[in-house]
């Protein structure tokens, strides 16, 4: 605050320290608005269609469509109070079971792994994450509920007086049949009476024990998986002609040598190229957008995105069925698949690459800032760099989503048994629908074919998942040693110059180490 000559009061104007962006960074920031505007309208198409549609049969139903369980809708009477308490139990169930296990591998991979250990395991993570979801689905058909289901023991009921649930009651007899029925105290006594130390240092060790236990439930859990596809395949990959022949003139009783599932690798390799070409470019620049873009619109679309992760399958399905294909009248094809698949994969590679970026340290942007390089620049060469490897993941996760998918493709791609190479027309069948309409045949080499079709599908997921890791895995900084090599001839043409430039010779004899931390 300043005074003039006649004694009034002036307020001086504020300088803004602010710089013309220039050009480039303009069309930059453009251009990211414009991945997140369009990633919003998608997203919010999607829920603005499930809404209207849902309306309609809520508005008729009322509150009765969460409490009815019959499904009459000619007579007025439809709810999904059956589907929905089968849905809630099984979710529970789920969560009672990976919530232990995610937290206990989380905490062993952080505090005990060793080093090497550690990034083995996060490997081994991303794996797990990788495997198509019909392979899980398989091994939990005919593995845990072929096999290991019946074979459990049940507990004998407790008819003593008072009892509330079967099995409580320490007073009655153990027995033979039932082999828990032990007592609880014995192995946890001579658990704990075998340490000699103080009480911190047993709950420490009974912590780390338990930890160390889950890394180890987890790792095996991955490995079994794999092996027991490829074990129950293992009758139909050795035949040459599963690979090179379709289905048109092969049926259930065909042996193994007749047939194969060319048809489904072809219209999935499409499917899912189309869909990559959809989803890649756009998820990462919207992810670029929600991190060197900041403000409010940038902190919805991440909202938006981040509920959208959750989105069924068969709703992506069902909105790619009733605007493509009735609304506009397309046929089922592989190209509707594919834009059933990207809507299922867009928010999943947006949200593994936002996660990513913004592990970033800002302390590389302020160097890079300080050198006086624009923001797009920045992002090129210094932020992508950085993150190259969290990104491969990400599109990796977001390939085994839409790849390893059963339930839209019947709505968009339909089914076919002969090979359609045209994905703009015509039905076209992928891995996951091929190993579906295998396994629901009783004939033991349709299940095989099923089996086969499944580690298939692993295959395309794991092996692009392992050349990524292997390529990309590198840390930022991290050299190769062609790298390292050609580094340090660099720098010893660049020091012969400059020396050149003083009048004195340059040092060979020193060795110089360009090696970063």
């Amino acid at each position: 605050m300043t005074r003039d000559t006649s004694g009034t009061a002036v307020r001086d104007a504020l300088r803004r320290l602010y710089a013309d962006p220039g050009l480039p960074d303009r069309v930059f920031r453009g251009v990211a608005r414009s991945g997140g505007g369009l990633v919003l309208a998608v997203m919010l198409l999607v829920g603005g269609f499930l809404l209207y549609r849902a309306w309609q049969a809520l508005s008729r139903a009322g509150w009765s469509f969460l409490t009815t369980e019959a499904w009459e809708p000619d007579a007025g009477r439809f709810g999904i109070a059956a589907v929905l308490v089968g849905t809630v139990l099984i979710a529970r169930v789920a969560v009672a079971v990976a919530v232990p296990l995610a937290v206990g591998g989380a905490l062993y991979i952080s505090q005990y792994a060793p080093p090497r250990l550690r990034r083995t395991l996060i490997s081994v993570v991303d794996l797990m994450a990788a495997v198509p979801s019909v392979v899980y689905g398989l091994w939990g058909l005919f593995f845990f509920e072929g096999r290991i289901l019946p074979s459990v023991p049940r507990p004998p009921p407790c008819r003593s007086p008072g009892c509330c649930s079967p099995g409580c009651c320490r007073s009655a007899a153990p027995s033979a049949s039932w082999p828990w029925r032990t007592g609880c105290s014995s192995p946890c006594t001579r658990l704990l009476v075998s340490f000699d130390e103080n009480g911190p240092a047993v709950r420490d060790r009974l912590a780390a024990g338990v930890v160390q236990s889950l890394g180890l439930v987890m790792v095996v859990a991955l490995g079994f998986v794999v092996v027991f596809t490829l074990w129950e395949g293992r009758k139909a990959l050795p035949h040459l002609n599963f690979f090179t022949q379709d289905m048109a003139e092969a049926g259930p009783l065909d042996p193994l040598s007749s047939g194969g599932i060319l048809h489904a690798i072809l219209g999935t390799l499409e499917q899912i190229t189309i869909a990559l070409a959809l989803t890649v470019p756009t998820g990462m620049v919207c992810a670029v957008f929600l991190n060197e873009v900041p403000g409010r619109f940038a902190r919805f679309v991440r909202t938006v995105v981040e509920a959208m992760t959750a989105l069924p399958p068969i709703v992506a399905g069902l909105f790619v069925y009733a605007t493509v294909i009735l609304a506009l009248g397309f046929d089922r094809s592989g190209l509707a698949a594919s834009l059933a698949l990207a809507v299922m994969m867009l928010p999943i590679i947006i949200r593994a690459a936002d996660v990513v970026i913004r592990l970033v340290s800002g302390t590389l942007r302020e160097a890079s800032y300080a050198l006086g390089t624009s923001r797009w620049r920045t992002v090129w060469h210094v932020v992508l760099p950085t993150a190259r490897s969290g990104l491969t993941t990400s599109v990796i996760l977001g390939t085994a989503r839409g790849i390893g998918e059963t339930s839209p493709m019947p709505l968009t791609a339909g089914f076919t048994a002969e090979i359609n190479g045209d994905p703009l027309s015509g039905p076209q069948v992928s891995l996951p629908l091929a190993t579906f309409e295998f396994v629901k045949s009783p004939e033991p080499t349709m299940i095989a074919r099923g089996f086969g079709t499944a580690a298939v599908l692993m295959a395309l997921v794991l092996v692009p998942f392992v050349v990524a890791r292997v390529v990309g895995g590198r840390g930022p900084g991290q050299l190769t040693r062609r790298q390292e090599h050609r580094r340090v001839q660099a720098s010893r043409r660049d020091a012969e110059r400059f020396a050149a430039r003083s009048g004195r010779a340059a040092p060979r004899d020193t060795p110089m180490d360009t090696r970063s931390e």
